[in-house]
């Protein structure tokens, strides 16, 4: 090769080399740091996390968001090891660990997500009140409690066993199934009542929906928030004031749930801006069961239900982030339009 043209070549790699240098700064610059939650896989958590991607993504720079999916255990246990980053919707009262986590140090509570979650035995509130305008006179104008069933089981009879009423229980394998046999048992339920478990959520529901529709009555499980909670007038069944005793026995109220926020102790230093964000991220049962009706009407998915709710609860923003920060996401969420 002649000298003219290893130069060049020389010239060339040069070129190159210095090329090279200038991309990998670039990636270095536009490198963003991941924010991964945990998805278990229910609704409202979902619209949580899709709400969440929304505010990290476009309300502030740098980051990502992903989620993992798993089963709840392992990815507390992921919380624990700082590989997730946090728990949105996090049903901590079902965490037997969690006073000991927290204790420990080892996640850190960032506050209430939704602090009015509720549980419990359900009647359409025609069966108390009636409804004029589809013509339902009220079957039991006297039911306010759980205990007042017993005098109403005739109001509610089961299909398959004559002279017996119905109670639809809640989930085999669910600590609420668990309790809520003990209550009917407490009650003296079973006397006149057929204790009724269906396989999965979306059959108890699916239940719910088919006699709600036909101006039917039914009694039996449901929590908040959820779709059928947010879409039907329903009425939470009053019981005896939540004792910790009591309610293992089945013999008082469910007690009022707060879900929270929890994060890894890793995620106060890897994002504290965001961690800031996550202490003031409050909704509510009745957003978010309404949000989730949206969902179940609409042909819309998790990701637009999100944009869906920010858009109309617009308030909202301001009570979460910075007016810098707010105006960011109002920006982008116009471009959805």
């Amino acid at each position: 090769m002649t000298k003219k043209g290893r130069n060049i070549l020389l010239a060339a790699a040069a070129v190159l080399a210095v090329v090279g240098l200038f991309t990998a700064f670039g990636q270095k610059e536009t490198e963003k740091t991941v924010i991964t939650a945990s998805a278990n896989n229910w609704d409202s958590q979902n619209l949580h996390n899709a709400i969440a991607k929304l505010v990290v993504e476009h309300a502030y720079d740098g980051y990502e968001f992903g989620t993992s999916a798993a089963s709840s255990t392992m990815n507390w246990q992921s919380l624990l090891a700082g590989e997730v980053d946090l728990d949105i919707e996090s049903w901590t009262f079902n965490v037997q660990s969690y006073p000991d986590d927290i204790a420990r140090g080892d996640i850190v509570d960032l506050g209430t997500l939704v602090p009015d979650s509720k549980q419990g035995l359900y009647v359409p509130r025609y069966v108390i009140e009636g409804d004029a305008a589809r013509g339902i006179k009220a079957l039991a104008p006297g039911l306010k409690s759980v205990a007042d069933l017993a005098k109403y089981w005739q109001v509610f009879p089961d299909d398959e066993k004559a002279g017996h009423g119905r109670i639809y229980g809640s989930l085999p394998g669910w600590m609420a199934d668990e309790i809520l046999y003990k209550k009917y048992e407490a009650y003296g339920l079973n006397k006149h009542y057929e204790y009724v478990r269906l396989g999965d959520e979306s059959t108890l529901f699916a239940s719910l929906t088919s006699a709600y529709n036909q101006g039917l009555p039914w009694v039996g499980y449901c929590y908040e928030p959820t779709a059928v909670t947010g879409r039907l007038d329903l009425v939470l069944l009053d019981d005896r004031p939540y004792d910790a005793a009591l309610y293992l026995k089945g013999e008082s109220a469910f007690p009022d749930q707060e879900l929270k926020i929890v994060a890894s102790k890793k995620f106060l230093t890897k994002a504290p801006e965001l961690a800031e964000f996550f202490k003031r991220y409050k909704t509510g049962s009745s957003l978010i069961s309404k949000a989730l009706a949206h969902l179940d009407e609409t042909q819309d998915g998790i990701d637009q239900t999100a944009v869906w709710l920010l858009k109309g609860n617009d308030e909202l923003l301001e009570q979460w982030l910075p007016a810098e920060n707010a105006k960011k996401l109002r920006d982008y969420l116009k471009t959805l339009d």
